[in-house]
């Protein structure tokens, strides 16, 4: 495309949207509801307000909706599921702040969840696209487990696996309902950030502490957030600040010698508000299985996340943020990691990381429920690696804006929006690196419009036209549906497609050195997918205390011209397109129980991912058929809270075609909370002291120049760790 070309399209797009703003603008005042449960008086949110059949808008997290009305008389309805609707009419002609006080009705039986990965504000429950969310509190809980970052968490989650990548550097990537980590895309408050040579230790940066709620899609989702959804999507949405001031401090030591110190505090004022984030981690390196080699590596890492809020009116948002992380691993030889080397003990590797990203983030509420939203950001990645034989430097840059409308009409929704977004890979030239700069950028249009239709069903139909700089033109259909049968039963499907722009810097299921892989070649061509899942999910509620969640789903997704990464003759890493497609296809089916302070969440998982293109064994390698998990939780009175997690890993081919050996993995905690503020958590995991190196040796050859074995099961071993949690 060019450059000429390129400027017209983004002033085709924009000139219509801004003049569509330049017509909301009249003689309107903002008024402030505050929704409250009328038993107890606790923030509702998430509730809708609607007149004459069309929303306005719904509460946010802390029961507030602002809506921008005339000066008459106004029939609002206020309902939300699980509570009796409520009809305020009056004759508003005073800028009031106005109290809601709504009546729970148990004979509503469906939890409401706000999907900000829909874009629409849907409701969980009744959403066409199926998102799981993570919540607040798994993630608090998670803070006081494991506070360097969420890996553990997301690798609970059913259909979901966390891949180690390198036992040196302990580096590791998600994969989701068996296709490999690149095939996977992490974003941060819906912004990519984690794409390519970025991408490195990227979930292993990002603590529980200073996010507000994860929320997960399994299959297809690049119609919404662009190419490299084909797997699945993650992204993680950062807390805000409330009017009430929060200030939390936590403290952990392991004993497999790690430490931790996190600190977060919010106010929201008047018209300002701020966030503040802060963590040091503090891992030595250990040798669990006595090789001479570290299973775990040296790790010291600081990150900072400062962000402040502004509020110029009651209808406009603006946020301004910041993160810096800093990290420095260490792992290989034990002997070289305590500064002793000779000419047997010379194998290390270091790795230095700095991430520092800066985004900005505007929202605008108008009349009739409608929302316009700006959000940039500018992230800069450097990573430099030394070794006993090599040694590399380079950066990534990358870039991201995105201009979007939310227009409700009724029951319906309709998004529009455009974005543009890029990276710039800059290596320090070396001769042995292959590796040369590279960059490129895609344009992005997409639509999304949600229909109720009559007999409860709602339809999502969405579409996005992708530019990319070298690549090409794609064109993103999706399509999905939810039918509701009755109280209890609701069906799910949808099919969408998706792209992955080839690169060298993808994660793959081993890490490889740098200085052997090879570029991208000019005949290789980016990947197309097509998605398709089907799922049926079913509700009971006894009472208030007793309640069954089910949901069965089935999911096929297909890889066309899939690249694949091979080593030649020469021992480089080399990319290619197979002429058949990778499959992944099975079924994901999990439970959620809960009775008075009793919870219980199981799943299980059987994938089939094939390399279509392979002549002899096609399965995908480290990748379980079966995979089962449960948690159960209880607590009591507000002081203690237990909890046990049990997990089932089937058996894996390895690279040489043998299978692995099934395992289990077994975890427990107990909690002592004292009063509204403090709280000391005892935590085991890997119980039954499962590791690999138990099984195989983990490496082979000489100490100076070992070969390490792909990870398939944990290395780490059992682990105890004792954390304390401060609220103020």
């Amino acid at each position: 495309m060019k450059k000429n070309q390129f400027k017209k399209s983004v002033v085709i797009v924009i000139i219509p949207i801004l003049i569509f703003i330049s017509f909301h603008c009249g003689a309107q005042r903002i008024y402030s509801f505050k929704i409250l449960e009328k038993a107890n008086r606790v923030a509702l949110p998430y509730v809708n307000v609607s007149e004459g059949g069309n929303t306005l808008c719904f509460s946010d997290e802390f029961g507030t909706a602002k809506i921008l009305l005339t000066e008459k008389s106004h029939r609002l309805v206020f309902s939300t599921v699980g509570f009796d609707s409520l009809i305020y009419e009056r004759l508003f002609n005073q800028d009031t702040a106005i109290n809601i006080e709504l009546v729970s009705n148990e004979r509503q039986l469906d939890e409401v969840v706000v999907i900000a990965s829909s874009r629409n504000n849907q409701r969980i429950e009744s959403s066409p696209l199926k998102v799981e969310v993570l919540g607040s509190e798994e993630l608090q809980e998670e803070n006081t487990i494991k506070p360097a970052n969420i890996a553990s968490l997301i690798g609970d989650i059913s259909g979901i696996q966390i891949q180690q990548t390198s036992v040196t550097s302990g580096n590791s990537n998600v994969r989701i309902q068996g296709l490999d980590g690149k095939y996977t895309q992490i974003l941060r408050d819906g912004m990519p950030l984690f794409d390519g040579f970025s991408g490195g230790f990227g979930i292993l940066s990002i603590p529980p502490l200073d996010l507000r709620q994860i929320e997960l899609i399994k299959g297809s989702a690049s119609t919404l957030f662009g190419g490299g959804a084909i797997g699945g999507l993650i992204n993680v949405i950062s807390k805000k600040p409330s009017p009430k001031k929060e200030t939390i401090f936590s403290i952990n030591r392991s004993s497999l010698k790690e430490s931790n110190l996190n600190f977060f505090v919010s106010r929201k004022l008047k018209k300002t508000g701020f966030t503040l984030y802060g963590g040091v981690n503090h891992q030595e390196a250990v040798d669990v299985n006595q090789d001479g080699f570290s299973d775990v590596g040296q790790l010291r890492s600081i990150v900072v996340h400062p962000k402040l809020f502004f509020y110029p009116s009651d209808a406009t948002t603006i946020s301004i943020g910041y993160t810096g992380t800093f990290e420095k691993r260490r792992g290989g030889d034990m002997q070289v990691l305590s500064g002793k080397t000779d000419s047997i003990h010379q194998y290390f590797e270091d790795n230095h990381l700095i991430r520092h990203t800066a985004d900005v983030f505007i929202e605008r509420k108008m009349s009739k429920g409608k929302m316009i939203s700006l959000k940039t950001s500018v992230s800069n990645f450097n990573r430099a690696i030394t070794g006993n034989d090599f040694s590399f430097h380079g950066g990534q840059l990358n870039y991201f804006s995105e201009l979007s409308l939310l227009i409700p009409k009724g029951k319906n929704n309709f998004v529009a929006g455009i974005n543009y977004n890029g990276l710039s890979f800059n290596p320090q030239l070396s001769d042995s690196l292959l590796l040369r700069k590279f960059s490129g950028n895609t344009l992005g249009f997409f639509v999304q419009q949600t229909i109720k239709l009559p007999s409860n069903t709602l339809l999502e139909a969405g579409l996005r036209n992708d530019i990319h700089s070298q690549y090409g033109n794609f064109l993103l259909p999706r399509l999905s549906l939810f039918q509701k049968i009755n109280s209890k039963f609701g069906l799910r499907a949808g099919v969408g497609m998706g792209y992955k722009i080839p690169s060298a810097l993808e994660p793959q299921l081993i890490d490889y050195a740098l200085d052997k892989i090879k570029p991208i070649g000019a005949n290789v061509r980016a990947e197309k997918s097509v998605g398709y899942n089907a799922e049926i999910n079913y509700l009971k509620r006894w009472g208030s205390e007793m309640s069954l969640f089910f949901n069965h789903a089935f999911f096929y997704t297909a890889i066309n011209h899939p690249i694949s990464a091979k080593l030649d003759s020469f021992s480089l890493l080399t990319f290619q397109n197979e002429s058949k497609p990778t499959v992944s296809k099975g079924f994901d089916t999990y439970i959620r129980f809960t009775w008075d302070d009793w919870e219980l969440y199981a799943g299980i998982t059987y994938t089939i991912a094939e390399r279509k293109y392979e002549s002899g064994n096609q399965f995908v390698p480290l990748t379980p058929k079966l995979r089962m998990a449960y948690t159960l939780t209880k607590e009591w009175e507000g002081k203690w809270r237990i909890g046990l997690e049990g997990s089932f890993t089937g058996r894996q081919y390895r690279f040489d075609f043998s299978k692995t050996p099934s395992y289990y993995f077994m975890a427990a905690m107990v909690e002592r909370k004292f009063g509204k503020h403090i709280s000391l958590v005892l935590n085991g995991e890997n119980l039954l002291n499962y590791r690999q190196s138990n099984i195989e040796a983990l490496y082979s050859g000489a100490n100076a120049n070992p070969a390490f074995k792909p990870i398939w099961g944990p290395i780490e071993g059992r682990v105890i760790n004792l954390s304390c949690r401060v609220k103020l």
